[in-house]
């Protein structure tokens, strides 16, 4: 699992280990895995032109000495200094020593920047807030056309630490070399968008930093998710999803939820609602009917809202879903109508002993919010927690980044799978049958929703193929099992 800390907790774990360190020990630990990265990116130091974007923090600091140690290894290396006055001395003197050059003209930077191989970006440090200003701006825009390798450290410049903010220019770098753990705006987009492939570089944080912000699953940790039926298991015991979803106008989302539902781990499927007719022509295996949730038979989660349209049937079908004592998922159109209930929808959730996962697009999540859809899509990661603790819901916010958030505080968890492809129709209606199955299970709303978001985002990878290519929402929910399999298979 990766975790992500905020930027006062790495400061706090960075001061108390420094105070048992020798003076500007951590910052060679740091330097000596930023030159070691940079030295693997160009396959080699010597006979290269290095170009440091120098300003005056400790990504600064980091860079300089990570220069001087590429220029001892035969690299050409130039700094090209932002704040001249204010460059970390001791890193000056080094890079300097080592045979390294600096310059103080933003136009010569230019000039050396579109001559290089390889770009490190220390220009401001993980506290840094807004876009990047001043002679940032050209160089910036100059290594982004330059054909150079772009090594960031720490995280781009530019790009919020906390928040994965991007509120002006910034830095796309190739590499991100981070240092003790990962910061949320590297696996929250859209700074996530901008930091290339990361390396973490193990400073001796971890002893002194809290419990994560962020975190980021990983196969093991899915596959410990997972439910495996044994032995003894049954169809009921592997648990029963109801599913009320579709119309006489969407009857797809109906069968795609249940798709994947049944590739998603359920052991049966009950349908409610009036595509019936579609549910059982796909999917012999399905128990359908066509009155409430409440009359389908005995379940042990609903799956409720995708396609089921705006009418008066929608909102009685969530009413009587959410009267139930078992977990409940909402999506799509049942989240027009849990807004109807009234917000933050207290009649209809505060009583529940069973937990509830909702699963909005930036779209949804805003007018569940009442705010912009823009304003949710900039800070994924503050809208997720708001949605979470206004609606006493587990919130699974769809998007480039999937978020999941838990309401009352804790870590959130960011998505790393996925790929644009995914941006299909229909595509999140099988996320909601996915996921419905794994809470039917019994994991919580927490990890049912991350789960489903991991393998829904492998199994988008493989339905696109390794070039990439346009699928369909049916081929989406036939990977499923593939994508499970990859799970386990990699965690043995």
């Amino acid at each position: 699992m990766r975790s992500a800390h905020t930027v006062h907790d790495v400061r706090a774990a960075e001061a108390a280990l420094m105070a048992r360190l020798p003076e500007g020990a951590l910052m060679q630990r740091a330097a000596a895995g930023l030159a070691a990265v940079c030295a693997g990116v160009l396959g080699g130091a010597y006979g290269t032109r290095v170009v440091l974007l120098v300003g005056s923090g400790a990504n600064g600091g980091d860079a300089l000495y990570a220069g001087a140690r590429l220029a001892r290894r035969g690299a050409s290396v130039t700094a090209v200094l932002l704040s001249p006055g204010k460059a970390y001395p001791d890193g000056l003197a080094a890079l300097r020593s080592a045979g390294g050059r600096t310059t103080a003209d933003p136009a010569a930077g230019e000039e050396l920047v579109r001559r290089a191989d390889l770009v490190v970006d220390g220009i401001v440090g993980i506290g840094g807030r807004g876009g990047l200003r001043g002679a940032a701006v050209p160089l910036a825009r100059a290594a982004a056309g330059s054909g150079a390798a772009v090594v960031a450290v720490d995280l781009p410049s530019g790009v919020d630490a906390d928040t994965g903010e991007v509120a002006g220019e910034a830095v796309r770098a190739d590499v991100t070399v981070t240092f003790g753990t990962h910061k949320p705006g590297l696996l929250v987009d859209p700074a996530a968008g901008f930091a290339g492939t990361v390396h973490l570089v193990d400073i001796g944080l971890g002893p002194d930093l809290p419990g994560p912000a962020v975190q980021a699953l990983q196969h093991a940790d899915v596959a410990a998710l997972l439910p495996v039926p044994g032995a003894r298991s049954d169809k009921y015991r592997r648990g029963v999803l109801g599913v009320a979803a579709g119309s006489a106008r969407y009857p797809g989302a109906a069968v795609l939820a249940v798709a994947g539902a049944l590739h998603g781990g359920a052991g049966a499927v009950r349908y409610a609602g009036s595509a019936a007719r579609e549910v059982i022509a796909r999917f012999p295996e399905t128990l359908v009917s066509t009155g409430r949730p409440s009359q389908a038979g005995r379940v042990q989660a609903w799956a409720v809202g995708p396609g089921a349209g705006e009418d008066a049937s929608a909102r009685v079908a969530l009413e009587d879903a959410l009267a139930s004592d078992v977990p409940v998922l909402v999506d799509a159109d049942g989240l027009r109508h849990l807004k109807g209930l009234g917000r933050p929808a207290r009649g209809a959730l505060a009583g529940r002993t069973a937990e509830v996962l909702l699963t909005p697009h930036a779209g949804e999540a805003a007018a569940l919010l009442d705010v912009a859809r823009e304003d949710v899509e900039a800070r994924r990661l503050e809208h997720v927690r708001r949605l979470a603790d206004a609606y006493g819901a587990t919130v699974l916010l769809k998007g480039s980044t999937t978020l999941v958030a838990a309401p009352g505080g804790g870590p959130v968890r960011a998505n790393p799978t996925g790929t644009g492809w995914l941006a299909t129709a229909g595509s999140g209606d099988v996320l909601s049958g996915l996921a419905g199955s794994l809470l039917a299970s019994g994991l919580s709303a927490f990890d049912a929703g991350s789960a489903a978001a991991y393998l829904h985002g492998l199994a988008g990878r493989r339905a696109a193929g390794r070039d990439g290519a346009p699928f369909g929402a049916h081929e989406l929910a036939g990977e499923l099992p593939a994508a499970w399999r990859d799970v386990r298979g990699a965690a043995h």
